[in-house]
């Protein structure tokens, strides 16, 4: 169970690593959203490609944020039922969520977005607009996101594994959210 261990925990140091450079996507989309608003209300002028980054920008945080989300059990819960739950049913029920639900819906998302994806790419596709941007690199985020998100599952599965062994200390600690 060690080299599994070892495999998870550096699983989490990529995702952490890969959390860390999303994080100043978000500071590069809050810089050129407030460009955007700048330079219309400011000087009645803007362009295409620069609200088309937005988006562009936007889908990084939200498919590399999912994995991150994850690592810090920081994503969604029904806390009918997890809450209240002593720590080894807790595992169980986060066990059994990874495995029959997490990881099988990624890895189903990241085989439908690869066709997505590659249309895109052979195509060369560009934005519709004029003066947009090419597609295919936002595109490809998608089957790397849900890849990235079920490679975090595979670390949470050998987690829960090595806590319900007892060869893994695990914090189980959970707050239910501000209602």
């Amino acid at each position: 169970m060690a080299s599994a261990e070892t495999l998870a925990g550096g699983i989490d140091r990529f995702v952490d690593a890969v959390g860390r450079i999303t994080a100043w996507t978000s500071f590069a989309l809050a810089l050129v959203m407030g460009g955007n608003v700048l330079l219309r209300y400011g000087f009645n002028t803007g362009s295409v490609w620069s609200q088309e980054l937005e988006w562009h920008l936007m889908s990084p945080i939200c498919l590399f944020g999912m994995s991150y989300a994850l690592r810090h059990h920081e994503h969604v819960r029904v806390d009918v039922l997890y809450g209240g739950r002593g720590p080894r049913t807790k595992a169980w029920i986060d066990l059994l969520g990874l495995i029959l639900f997490l990881m099988p819906s990624m890895i189903m998302l990241a085989w439908l977005s690869w066709p997505l994806f590659m249309d895109a790419w052979v195509r060369n596709e560009v934005s519709s607009n004029a003066g947009g941007l090419v597609r295919w690199p936002v595109k490809l985020l998608m089957p790397v996101g849900f890849v990235l998100v079920a490679i975090q599952g595979l670390a949470e599965i050998i987690k829960r594994i090595g806590f319900l062994r007892g060869d893994y200390n695990m914090d189980v600690h959970y707050e239910r959210p501000v209602q």
